[in-house]
């Protein structure tokens, strides 16, 4: 996910001065507990319909049900050590915290969606043209009538319709989509996002290094190994999405009908596009990093994705389950680990959040109360993707990658729009089509773990 702090730095400022106005007022300065809360909340400081109160009690609420997680836990599986089984209520009560958990992670993540979603752009920023592209847009979307559109593309020599192949929606229209799709999409938020004018995009990747080697005195040089690259290509696909609304709606001038149409087709592109990086398998769509040839790890070879297997079919390994998460986060070379992310759904994250160290000195997980991420385990922060699949039987339901050198999407840049008023009576189709690519950069940077016993 998008690092929250990052776009707002300037926020420490005022948790400095948070700091000194808590100290003014109750003559001393805040003690540690009151400390994290205040610093876990600033990057959502900016956010006038969110407020302290409410993100306070949130962090508050995860702290205290983590808390009571692992008591109920430890009891669960000290029963189970003792009599070889846990009461049901024990269970269920287990359970119970771990589902508050979940939803809790969930709520600070939509605060947390709110602080990172950019700005829309201010009005006063665009340019004169850009003013009359979003102004004929309007009339567009609101009448039909395409006349201003069509005067503005013999201005830049430019030529479109409805016939042949809709209008490019304004700038602002097109952030609008995009930002609303890549908070739906977790890999977009995670992977590196490139936009192409044509498409696709090639690029090489360099597989193996320039080799050295010794010489000794006297012995003569000789050609060492040379670097070997790949050549890799990802096309950009064409998907569409087509919202409708009543004609009594877009005459109705107090109805925001562009936003609208904004979010709709934001959502829906994020939707589709976040399976797509998922799992797709690369036929008119983007290639998921699921769809490749995937190999145990001790096999791994360019082109493919190395697995650690869980050591249990459908399961984590009943005995110390938590060493085969470790053999995940080491099968990553280490350059890649420095920014590498757990991807995982929200059900198999509820079972990690259950696993403790084979000593059962401390479990893996820890929350996250900035709601950047939905925790961390041994330290590494896990990002929820409910796109990644459940835990069954030879399932890949875990990926661990640096998803900015693993993955790599491409968007061509434009967002093309088709008005259609004809074919529902009453209601107007609104037509759009974006062209969007992504697949594997470098197979050496993502690992999975494989639910099977090897």
């Amino acid at each position: 996910m998008k690092y929250i702090l990052k776009s707002r730095l300037w926020t420490f400022f005022t948790v400095a001065v948070l700091f000194v106005l808590v100290g003014a007022i109750s003559g001393e300065l805040p003690s540690a507990p009151e400390a994290f809360t205040i610093l876990a909340a600033a990057p959502f400081l900016m956010l006038g319909e969110t407020s302290m109160e409410t993100l306070s009690e949130l962090i508050g609420k995860q702290g205290t049900a983590f808390n009571e997680f692992k008591n109920a836990n430890d009891a669960r599986l000290k029963a189970i050590e003792d009599k070889g089984y846990a009461p049901a209520d024990l269970t269920a009560k287990v359970d119970t915290i771990n589902t508050e958990l979940t939803q809790l992670g969930k709520d600070i993540a939509e605060v947390a969606k709110k602080a990172n979603r950019p700005a829309a752009t201010d009005a006063e920023t665009l340019t004169a043209d850009q003013v009359q592209h979003k102004a004929a847009i309007t009339t567009l979307i609101r009448t039909g009538n395409k006349t201003p559109l069509l005067a503005l593309e013999q201005k830049v020599l430019q030529q479109g319709s409805d016939v042949d192949g809709g209008f490019l929606i304004h700038s602002e229209m097109d952030q609008t989509i995009e930002r609303v799709a890549s908070v739906m999409s977790t890999v977009r938020q995670l992977a590196e996002v490139r936009t192409i004018g044509k498409t696709s995009i090639e690029f090489r990747v360099k597989t193996s290094g320039t080799a050295a080697r010794w010489v000794g005195e006297g012995d003569a040089g000789g050609e060492t190994t040379n670097a070997k690259y790949a050549k890799m290509e990802i096309f950009a696909r064409e998907m569409e999405i087509e919202p409708w609304a009543f004609n009594s709606a877009l005459e109705d001038m107090d109805f925001d009908i562009e936003s609208d149409l904004a979010d709709e087709a934001g959502i829906g592109f994020g939707e589709a596009e976040g399976l797509a990086f998922v799992s797709g398998n690369g036929i008119e769509k983007p290639r998921g990093f699921l769809d490749q040839t995937i190999v145990a790890n001790a096999s791994y070879a360019w082109g493919s994705v190395g697995y650690v297997a869980s050591a249990a079919a459908g399961a984590f390994a009943a005995s110390n389950p938590a060493d085969n998460i470790i053999n995940l986060l080491h099968s990553l070379k280490a350059g890649y680990r420095n920014g590498a992310v757990l991807l995982m759904n929200d059900v198999t994250l509820s079972l990690v959040r259950q696993i403790k160290d084979a000593s059962g000195a401390f479990y893996l997980f820890n929350p996250d109360a900035t709601g950047e991420f939905g925790g961390f385990v041994l330290g590494k922060p896990v990002a929820v993707d409910d796109n990644m699949p459940a835990i069954a039987a030879n399932s890949y339901s875990i990926a661990y990658a640096n998803w900015k050198r693993a993955y790599r999407i491409v968007d061509r840049r434009g967002i093309v729009l088709i008005r259609d008023n004809l074919t529902a009576k009453g209601t107007t189709k609104f037509n759009f089509r974006k062209r969007v690519g992504g697949g594997i950069k470098n197979y050496e940077a993502i690992k999975l773990m494989k639910f099977a016993a090897s």
